[in-house]
């Protein structure tokens, strides 16, 4: 990225700061919504506070208040009439409740309106003066005289009482004017709280497609541009260069975007020279192997052909002169013959080395028990001579070529019988499960190896022992190795084997050996179904045969 690019992108805002403020403002209009909202519900409250604890309950007192002066009245004209005192009751009753009701009047006068306080003290002026002017007096002059009354008292205290009777109408004007207000202020706070109410739904359903769109046009949408840019690089546009206006993270992954992909450039760039130079080097293996195939075949036909000859005519020089010169020439000969004999050995162990894995043949199920009989067929005389024992149970199918199975059994027969010491050689070949292989177990009661030679063993024409003690080319065991990897299982020395020598090796265990009958691998053998058993072959002859072939179809 460019210098002026990447101060473009450092002065936009990071993601995170983006969505602080559409949070931020999310916020700040709940906190508005809920302050608006929480005002118009405590006035919506206070209202109906009023009506409900003051104005209701106040004009409930004034109503009891004017039935009990009706009460007094009613009572002081009937006992007037009569003269009977049951006619009293309501007047006391009357008296009680007037004097409970403005109790409770007075109680709250701080919360009714400021002209209700000086009507109260004129009902209850008034009041006191009609009982006193008339009320108490009737009563006593009945009282006095036992008489009924009639006349101007009786008129004068119907003017007294119309005076009453006009002031608690007042005072019930005024109480309920007051109520008639409160009402309507608690419905003007109800339309106000749910106007406040839609305004909010309203707001914060427009906050949150302002919030939604805002967020798609500066984050969601950038980030699907660098998605598809990214999937276009990634399908092999790496030409491509990653360009995303938006946030500072979106800009930011961008620019490492191309970063990588200019890296990747680099590394393609890097990758076709690489390719160019491997597929020199792989031509010019070509070459190679088609000029090592030219020498194996030179070496199969042409050099073995007078190798044989210096073989054959050094050993009738041996015979013929054999005594008849002198000491050193018979030594001469004896070097001349034992010298071609190797010769010979090492070519065909080079040559049968050669051709491990070169195969076109895959590998199929073949017999273990089959390869390890013919191997012992192979080399019956030197068991014979030796006499050796070899101990096995059953051993499985396994998916090698025959041919080869067989060689590796020949070889490891082979150095147990070279190796054992002078005293007669006793063979163990076992075998279980070590899956997905059979581990098979090679052991003998020879000579043994040192553990500081476990590897060394295995090297192509390494030995431990001289020549004159221990015949070979050194050959057997690298063969061996090389044919068990070739099959896909690996070989080694048990380095903690006291008494003798026991290798271990692995070979693929097919499914299809996997049944009831090799449950035991080292139960009694069934080979009802095995191969049937093969002459004895020459692994080593048979792999230079079909090696010939093969090259003479190359060369043809």
């Amino acid at each position: 990225m460019s210098g002026t690019k990447r101060a473009d992108a450092a002065r936009r805002w990071p993601l995170s700061r983006i969505v602080g403020v559409a949070v931020l403002a999310l916020l700040l209009f709940s906190v508005a919504a809920v302050t608006v909202g929480a005002f118009a519900v405590l006035n919506l409250s206070h209202a109906r506070g009023r009506v409900v604890n003051v104005l209701d309950p106040a004009a409930i007192q004034v109503e009891q208040l004017d039935n009990s002066l009706l009460n007094q009245e009613t009572g002081v004209r009937g006992y007037a009439l009569s003269g009977q005192l049951s006619f009293l009751a309501p007047y006391d009753t009357g008296v009680t409740e007037e004097k409970a009701a403005i109790a409770s009047l007075r109680g709250a006068l701080g919360q009714l309106p400021t002209a209700t306080r000086g009507d109260l003290a004129s009902v209850t002026a008034q009041a006191h003066y009609w009982r006193a002017h008339y009320a108490e007096a009737a009563i006593a002059l009945v009282k006095r005289t036992g008489k009924p009354t009639v006349g101007g008292n009786v008129i004068a205290g119907k003017g007294y009482f119309d005076a009453l009777r006009t002031k608690v109408a007042k005072l019930q004007s005024d109480i309920s004017s007051a109520r008639n207000h409160a009402l309507a202020t608690l419905s003007r706070s109800s339309s106000v709280l749910d106007a406040v109410f839609i305004a909010v739904a309203i707001g914060l359903a427009l906050i949150v497609v302002l919030l939604a769109l805002g967020l798609r046009a500066t984050a969601i949408r950038p980030l699907h541009r660098l998605a598809a840019q990214v999937r276009r690089v990634a399908d092999g546009d790496f030409e491509h260069e990653v360009t995303v206006p938006g946030p500072r993270e979106v800009t930011h992954l961008a620019a490492d975007v191309n970063t990588m992909r200019e890296r990747i450039l680099q590394e393609l760039s890097a990758t076709q020279e690489a390719n160019a130079i491997l597929q020199a080097h792989a031509t010019e293996l070509q070459r190679s192997n088609s000029e090592l195939e030219q020498f194996a075949y030179v070496a199969s036909h042409d050099l073995q052909e007078p190798l044989r000859k210096v073989a054959s005519f050094t050993q009738l020089l041996q015979r013929r002169y054999a005594g008849k010169l002198d000491a050193r020439a018979d030594q001469y000969i004896e070097f001349a013959v034992d010298g071609a004999k190797r010769m010979q050995a090492l070519i065909n162990d080079l040559l049968a080395y050669s051709r491990v894995g070169r195969s076109e043949r895959e590998p199929a199920l073949v017999s273990s028990d089959t390869a390890l009989t013919q191997a012992r067929a192979n080399l019956a005389e030197q068991i014979e001579e030796t006499g050796a024992t070899i101990e096995t149970g059953h051993l499985p199918l396994v998916l090698a070529e025959l041919p080869l199975l067989i060689a590796v059994f020949q070889n490891l027969l082979s150095n147990a019988l070279k190796f054992s010491g002078g005293k007669p050689p006793r063979i163990v070949v076992t075998v279980r499960r070590d899956e997905p292989f059979w581990l098979f177990s090679f052991s003998d009661n020879g000579i043994g190896i040192e553990p500081e030679y476990a590897e060394r063993i295995f090297v192509i024409f390494q030995r431990l022992n001289e020549r004159s003690a221990y015949a070979g080319t050194g050959i057997g065991l690298s063969m061996t190795r090389k044919i068990i990897e070739y099959f896909g299982g690996r070989i080694w020395l048990d380095t903690t084997f006291n008494g003798g020598t026991r290798f271990y090796f692995t070979l693929p265990m097919p499914q299809e050996t996997i049944t009831p009958e090799l449950a035991d691998p080292l139960g009694t053998p069934d080979n009802q179904n095995a191969p049937a058993l093969l002459p004895p072959p020459d692994p080593a002859a048979e792999l230079e045969h079909r090696q010939d072939e093969e090259t003479d179809d190359r060369l043809r």
